[in-house]
């Protein structure tokens, strides 16, 4: 069974940063895409970012040149460094990824969220 937990969410005010992290277990042969969504109470879930196994990143327009994805191949893992939090970033954040099993059938998973609040 494959499992992805994130971590790093919290309480901070606006202006600072925080970085979430999410660690994919179990059996797994490959990993495509992974990437982070929000979703703000009383709002539809929404695109983040996503980076791809080759490196390649793709962000909503809003939050460009403040969040940052990266992942480690080698450890499963992608991250999401968030500078100059707004209180609009106020969200629960979820892990996404597409994973292949040795049987090469790809399936998407999510985590179980993380709670981010920016609030003074």
């Amino acid at each position: 069974q494959v499992q992805l937990v994130e971590s790093g969410g919290g309480l901070v005010q606006p202006g600072e940063s925080l970085r979430l992290s999410c660690a994919a277990s179990g059996i797994i042969f490959s990993i495509n895409h992974m990437g982070w969504y929000r979703q703000a109470p009383g709002k539809q879930r929404e695109l983040v970012a996503v980076v791809t196994r080759g490196g390649s990143t793709n962000y909503a327009d809003s939050l460009k040149g403040r969040f940052t994805i990266s992942r480690d191949n080698a450890k499963n893992t992608v991250f999401l460094q968030m500078n100059s939090l707004k209180p609009e970033d106020t969200a629960v954040y979820y892990c996404n990824a597409e994973i292949r099993n040795r049987g090469g059938i790809s399936r998407e998973y999510w985590g179980q969220g993380t709670q981010v609040t920016v609030s003074s």
